[in-house]
C-alpha cells in the first residue's frame, strides 16, 4: 500500500489514535489487573488477623516461654491455609520459634513487617520486597497483646509472588497480543477500505486528465458499489458527455457563424467588384448592387450584435436602458417591419392585439431585441405557404402574455428542452448562430418575465412571452388584426 495522500492521512489520524487508544487501554488493564492481584493478596493476609488467633494463646503467658510455644504450635499445627501462604510465630523477644515450613529462621533474618507493626498504632505491618534468598514475597505480621496491653509476641504471614507475577506477565502478554491483533485487523480492513476508496479515485484522475487533454470519449468503469464515489464517477462521465456535446455544439457554432460572416462577406465583395467593372455605365445595375451591399452589411452587423449581446449575456454584462415604455407599440413596430418580408416570401402573417397601451418600465431596444429574433426563427422555420400567428392579450391583474405561433417544421421532443442553450440548433440546415433564443430568454428574465416554447414536429412552434406591466393597462381591451 503506497504511503500518501489519503493512506498517510488515514494513518495519522485513524490508525494513530486506534493504536494510541489500544495501548492506554492495554496499560490501564495491565495496572488494574496487576493492582487487583496484589489488593487480594493483601486482603488474604489481613484477613488471619482476627480474634480467632487468642484461642490458641494464653494472654497470660507472655511470661511462660513454653506456654506460648505450646500455643504457637497448635496454631501452625491447625492453620488451614498452609499450601499458599507460610506462618511464622515470633516471642516477644523477636525471634522466630515456630514456621509452618518447619524450617528455622536465622536470626539476623530482616523481617521490615515486623518492625513497622512494632511502631504501628494497631498493631500491624505490611512489606512488599524480596527476601536473602531473592524470593519476592509479601508479608504482614499482627503484634499479640496481653492483658495488660504488653505485647506478648507476633504472627507473621507470608505469601511468595512469584507464581503471582509469573501469571501477571502472562495475563500482561495476553493482553498486548490481543491489543497487536486488533490494530492488525484495523491495518488488514483499513488497507482494504483505503484500497477500495484510492484505486477509484486514481481510475477518476486518470479518467479526468484524459478528459482535460481533449479526450471527451473518455469514462469512468463504475463498480457495482452505490456509494458516493460510484456517484462521482457518474458527475464526471455526464460532466465529460456534456462536455462533448458543448464542444460538438462549438464546432458547429464555429462553422455556422462562419458561414454566416460569408455569405453577406461574398455577395459584399462581388458586387463591389462587379460595381467597380460596370462603373457608371449601369445605374440600374449600380443601384441593385447598393442595395444588396447596404441589405448585407445590415445582416452581418445584425450577426455581430447578435455575438456581442451573447459575450454580454454569458458575463452577465448585459445592462438595461430602464424607462417607461408601451410593449404593445414596439411590438407593432417589429411586426410593421416584418410585414414585407411575409409579401416576399408568401407567409401569411396575422397579427391580433389590444388596442390599448401596455406599460412597463423596460428597455425599448431589447424588448423589441426579443421579438426581431423570435419572428426571425419563425420565418426562417416556417415554408411558403405557411402562416405566421401574432397574438397577444392582457392577464389581469399585471401581466402582459404574447404568443408568436408558427405552421413551420416544429421541434422533436427530445430537442425541445434544449432550444433555449446557447449554440444549439435544432436544424442545422436553417442559417442562424443558435443563439439568438437564448438572449431571448436573458432579456425577458432580466425584465421579469419568462419565456416558454410548446412545439410538435411537423405541426409548427408556438412561442410564449410574459411580462409584467401596469395593473392599470387590465382595465379595457380592444381588438386589433393586420394580415
Amino acid at each position: 500500500m503506497k504511503v500518501g495522500g489519503i493512506t498517510r492521512r488515514w494513518i495519522k489520524n485513524t490508525l494513530g489514535i486506534i493504536s494510541v487508544l489500544l495501548t492506554i487501554v492495554a496499560a490501564a488493564s495491565i495496572i488494574f489487573v496487576h493492582n487487583y492481584y496484589y489488593r487480594t493478596v493483601r486482603f488474604t493476609l489481613h484477613s488471619k488477623d482476627n480474634d480467632l488467633v487468642t484461642t490458641f494463646f494464653d494472654v497470660n503467658s507472655g511470661s511462660d516461654k513454653d506456654a506460648f510455644t505450646s500455643g504457637a504450635r497448635k496454631y501452625v499445627e491447625s492453620f488451614d491455609d498452609k499450601d499458599i501462604m507460610e506462618v511464622w510465630v515470633i516471642n516477644k523477644e523477636g525471634k522466630v520459634i515456630v514456621t509452618s515450613s518447619g524450617f528455622e529462621v536465622k536470626s539476623k533474618t530482616k523481617m521490615p513487617d515486623y518492625e513497622a507493626a512494632l511502631i504501628s498504632d494497631i498493631g500491624r505491618g505490611d512489606w512488599l520486597g524480596r527476601l536473602d534468598t531473592g524470593e519476592k514475597v509479601m508479608t504482614m505480621t499482627s503484634l499479640l497483646f496481653g492483658d495488660s496491653g504488653e505485647i506478648i509476641g507476633a504472627i507473621r504471614y507470608m505469601v511468595s509472588m512469584e507464581e503471582i507475577d509469573i501469571q501477571l506477565i502472562f495475563i500482561s502478554v495476553i493482553i498486548c497480543l490481543f491489543c497487536l491483533m486488533s490494530i492488525a485487523l484495523v491495518v488488514i480492513s483499513g488497507t482494504f477500505f483505503i484500497q477500495s476508496i484510492v484505486k477509484p479515485i486514481q481510475r477518476i484522475s486518470e479518467t479526468a486528465k484524459q478528459i482535460a487533454g481533449g479526450d471527451y470519449e473518455s469514462r469512468i468503469e463504475n463498480s457495482n458499489n452505490d456509494d458516493e464515489i460510484c456517484e462521482l464517477s457518474d458527475t464526471i462521465n455526464f460532466m465529460a458527455s456534456e462536455i462533448a456535446a458543448a464542444d460538438k455544439m462549438k464546432n458547429d457554432f464555429i462553422s455556422t457563424i462562419s458561414h454566416e460572416l460569408r455569405t453577406p462577406l461574398t455577395a459584399i465583395k462581388g458586387w463591389g467588384e462587379t460595381l467597380l467593372q460596370v462603373g457608371d455605365s449601369d445605374a440600374a445595375l449600380t443601384k441593385r448592387g447598393m442595395e444588396v451591399i447596404i441589405s448585407e452589411s445590415t445582416r452581418l452587423s445584425g450577426i455581430v450584435e447578435e455575438l456581442l449581446d451573447f459575450s454580454r449575456m454569458q458575463s452577465g454584462r448585459i445592462k438595461l436602458k430602464l424607462e417607461k415604455m408601451d410593449v404593445l407599440a414596439e411590438l407593432d413596430e417589429t411586426v410593421f417591419t416584418f410585414k414585407d418580408r411575409a409579401l416576399r416570401e408568401g407567409i401569411e402573417l396575422i397579427y391580433n392585439a389590444p388596442d390599448i397601451p401596455a406599460p412597463m418600465n423596460g428597455d425599448p431596444a431589447r424588448i423589441k431585441q426579443v421579438f426581431v429574433n423570435i419572428l426571425d426563427n419563425s420565418f426562417k422555420y416556417t415554408e411558403q405557404g405557411g402562416k405566421i400567428v401574432i397574438f397577444s392579450q392582457v392577464i389581469p391583474p399585471s401581466t402582459l402574455e404574447i404568443v408568436i405561433g408558427d405552421t413551420g417544421c416544429g421541434i422533436s421532443a427530445e430537442d425541445l428542452p434544449r432550444v433555449k442553450e446557447k449554440f444549439f440548433k435544432s436544424n442545422t440546415s436553417v442559417r442562424g448562430s443558435g443563439i439568438g433564443l437564448a438572449v431571448a430568454d436573458d432579456i425577458v428574465k432580466l425584465h421579469g418575465g419568462e419565456l416558454n416554447i410548446e412545439s410538435i414536429l411537423g405541426e409548427g412552434t408556438s412561442v410564449s412571452i410574459k411580462l409584467p406591466i401596469e395593473a392599470s393597462s387590465a382595465n379595457e381591451e380592444r381588438g386589433n388584426t393586420v394580415e
